[in-house]
């Protein structure tokens, strides 16, 4: 899991400086966690991020934003309440969701948001 700071997101992620609709910079779908240092939901996310990080390498990246550091990211998705987590498919919206999510949850989204069309495409 990388930690991303503005600039390492405008390299990875989208760079917003220069597009106004999405555009996708990742080679990857990825997971980005918006979270804080002091919020507890955080933590409770943190082991099972770390965990799906090595059940799909080379499949997904998953990235994290400490909101407290990089506050223009925050804003600039309009994050109010952590953990946020934003699903980026390399084609299509990214989708994002609240809360200290289950496994089976991110699981769920990992197969239906970021590795569907990649699994269409190679069937």
């Amino acid at each position: 899991m990388e930690h991303l700071t503005k600039q390492t997101f405008l390299e990875k992620v989208f760079n917003y400086e220069q597009n106004k609709q999405w555009k996708f910079e990742g080679k990857l779908p990825c997971i980005i966690d918006f979270y804080a240092d002091w919020c507890q939901p955080c933590k409770m996310v943190a082991p099972v991020l770390e965990e799906l990080s090595k059940e799909y390498e080379g499949k997904i990246n998953i990235y994290k934003i400490n909101t407290e550091q990089e506050q223009e990211l925050s804003s600039a998705f309009g994050i109010r309440s952590i953990p946020s987590i934003l699903f980026c498919p390399v084609d299509g919206q990214p989708q994002m969701m609240q809360g200290a999510l289950p496994k089976n949850a991110f699981i769920d989204a990992i197969e239906d948001v970021l590795l569907k069309n990649l699994k269409e495409q190679v069937n």
